[in-house]
Protein backbone atom coordinates (compact mmCIF):
# COMPACT_ATOMS: atom_id res chain seq x y z
CA UNK A 1 0.00 0.00 0.00
CA UNK A 2 1.36 3.42 -0.95
CA UNK A 3 2.64 5.40 2.01
CA UNK A 4 2.22 2.54 4.52
CA UNK A 5 4.35 2.56 7.64
CA UNK A 6 5.15 -0.17 10.13
CA UNK A 7 2.95 1.45 12.78
CA UNK A 8 -0.26 0.62 10.94
CA UNK A 9 -0.96 4.16 9.74
CA UNK A 10 -0.04 5.43 6.31
CA UNK A 11 2.28 8.42 5.95
CA UNK A 12 -0.75 10.44 4.83
CA UNK A 13 -2.76 9.46 7.92
CA UNK A 14 0.15 10.33 10.19
CA UNK A 15 0.47 13.71 8.45
CA UNK A 16 -3.25 14.38 9.00
CA UNK A 17 -2.85 13.54 12.70
CA UNK A 18 0.11 15.94 12.95
CA UNK A 19 -1.97 18.66 11.31
CA UNK A 20 -4.78 18.04 13.81
CA UNK A 21 -2.33 18.21 16.72
CA UNK A 22 -1.07 21.59 15.43
CA UNK A 23 -4.67 22.83 15.13
CA UNK A 24 -5.37 21.81 18.75
CA UNK A 25 -2.15 23.42 20.03
CA UNK A 26 -3.02 26.68 18.28
CA UNK A 27 -6.51 26.61 19.82
CA UNK A 28 -5.09 26.00 23.32
CA UNK A 29 -2.66 28.91 22.90
CA UNK A 30 -5.62 31.09 22.00
CA UNK A 31 -4.19 31.75 18.56
CA UNK A 32 -6.36 34.31 16.80
CA UNK A 33 -6.06 32.79 13.35
CA UNK A 34 -8.54 33.87 10.73
CA UNK A 35 -10.03 30.41 10.21
CA UNK A 36 -11.66 31.21 6.88
CA UNK A 37 -8.38 32.56 5.51
CA UNK A 38 -6.61 29.38 6.67
CA UNK A 39 -9.23 27.28 4.87
CA UNK A 40 -8.88 29.33 1.68
CA UNK A 41 -5.08 29.04 1.79
CA UNK A 42 -5.36 25.26 2.21
CA UNK A 43 -7.75 25.11 -0.75
CA UNK A 44 -5.41 27.11 -2.99
CA UNK A 45 -2.60 24.65 -2.14
CA UNK A 46 -4.61 21.69 -3.45
CA UNK A 47 -3.93 20.25 -6.89
CA UNK A 48 -6.70 20.15 -9.49
CA UNK A 49 -9.46 18.97 -9.59
CA UNK A 50 -9.60 19.03 -5.76
CA UNK A 51 -8.96 22.78 -5.67
CA UNK A 52 -11.90 23.66 -7.93
CA UNK A 53 -14.26 21.30 -6.09
CA UNK A 54 -13.16 22.55 -2.66
CA UNK A 55 -13.62 26.19 -3.66
CA UNK A 56 -17.05 25.48 -5.13
CA UNK A 57 -18.07 23.53 -2.01
CA UNK A 58 -16.82 26.36 0.19
CA UNK A 59 -19.01 28.81 -1.73
CA UNK A 60 -22.06 26.50 -1.61
CA UNK A 61 -21.72 25.74 2.10
CA UNK A 62 -21.16 29.39 3.08
CA UNK A 63 -24.23 30.44 1.04
CA UNK A 64 -26.57 27.64 2.16
CA UNK A 65 -25.51 27.57 5.84
CA UNK A 66 -24.04 30.97 6.76
CA UNK A 67 -24.04 30.09 10.46
CA UNK A 68 -21.37 27.42 9.88
CA UNK A 69 -17.84 28.61 10.59
CA UNK A 70 -15.04 27.52 8.23
CA UNK A 71 -12.02 25.93 9.93
CA UNK A 72 -9.33 23.37 9.32
CA UNK A 73 -9.89 19.84 10.65
CA UNK A 74 -7.08 17.32 10.21
CA UNK A 75 -5.75 19.78 7.64
CA UNK A 76 -8.96 19.65 5.58
CA UNK A 77 -11.60 22.33 4.98
CA UNK A 78 -14.41 21.87 7.50
CA UNK A 79 -17.46 23.78 8.63
CA UNK A 80 -18.49 23.93 12.30
CA UNK A 81 -21.27 25.19 14.52
CA UNK A 82 -20.65 25.85 18.19
CA UNK A 83 -17.11 24.47 17.85
CA UNK A 84 -18.30 21.09 16.50
CA UNK A 85 -17.53 20.15 12.91
CA UNK A 86 -20.70 19.45 10.93
CA UNK A 87 -19.21 18.72 7.50
CA UNK A 88 -15.83 18.55 5.79
CA UNK A 89 -14.16 18.10 2.43
CA UNK A 90 -11.54 15.37 2.07
CA UNK A 91 -9.57 15.96 -1.13
CA UNK A 92 -8.69 12.89 -3.18
CA UNK A 93 -4.98 13.77 -3.22
CA UNK A 94 -4.72 13.78 0.59
CA UNK A 95 -4.99 9.99 0.88
CA UNK A 96 -4.35 9.11 -2.78
CA UNK A 97 -7.92 8.02 -3.46
CA UNK A 98 -9.73 8.09 -6.77
CA UNK A 99 -12.41 10.48 -5.53
CA UNK A 100 -12.84 13.32 -3.05
CA UNK A 101 -15.33 13.06 -0.21
CA UNK A 102 -17.92 15.34 1.33
CA UNK A 103 -18.39 14.01 4.84
CA UNK A 104 -20.70 14.78 7.74
CA UNK A 105 -20.08 14.18 11.44
CA UNK A 106 -22.55 13.16 14.13
CA UNK A 107 -23.23 16.88 14.70
CA UNK A 108 -25.12 16.91 11.38
CA UNK A 109 -28.88 16.39 11.54
CA UNK A 110 -29.05 13.83 8.74
CA UNK A 111 -30.72 11.05 10.76
CA UNK A 112 -33.20 8.98 8.77
CA UNK A 113 -34.43 5.93 10.65
CA UNK A 114 -31.80 3.45 11.79
CA UNK A 115 -29.31 4.02 8.93
CA UNK A 116 -28.24 6.96 6.74
CA UNK A 117 -25.22 8.02 4.67
CA UNK A 118 -22.65 10.38 6.19
CA UNK A 119 -20.09 10.54 3.36
CA UNK A 120 -20.44 11.13 -0.35
CA UNK A 121 -17.90 10.47 -3.11
CA UNK A 122 -17.26 13.42 -5.43
CA UNK A 123 -15.62 13.14 -8.82
CA UNK A 124 -17.03 16.38 -10.18
CA UNK A 125 -19.66 18.96 -9.32
CA UNK A 126 -22.46 19.50 -11.78
CA UNK A 127 -25.62 21.52 -11.16
CA UNK A 128 -27.41 18.32 -10.07
CA UNK A 129 -24.76 17.49 -7.45
CA UNK A 130 -24.69 21.07 -6.25
CA UNK A 131 -28.45 21.00 -5.62
CA UNK A 132 -28.10 17.75 -3.64
CA UNK A 133 -25.26 19.24 -1.59
CA UNK A 134 -27.25 22.39 -0.80
CA UNK A 135 -30.16 20.25 0.44
CA UNK A 136 -27.85 18.03 2.50
CA UNK A 137 -26.09 20.97 4.14
CA UNK A 138 -29.37 22.72 4.93
CA UNK A 139 -30.73 19.51 6.45
CA UNK A 140 -27.51 18.97 8.40
CA UNK A 141 -27.89 22.35 10.13
CA UNK A 142 -31.67 22.22 10.58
Amino acid sequence: MKGETSGGFTEEERAAMRERAQELKAARRGSRVDEESAVLVKITEMPEPDRTMAMRLHTLIRASAPDLTPRLWYGMPAYARGGKVVCFFQPAHKFHTRYATLGFTDAANLDEGAMWPVAFALRELTAAEEEKIIKLVRKAVS
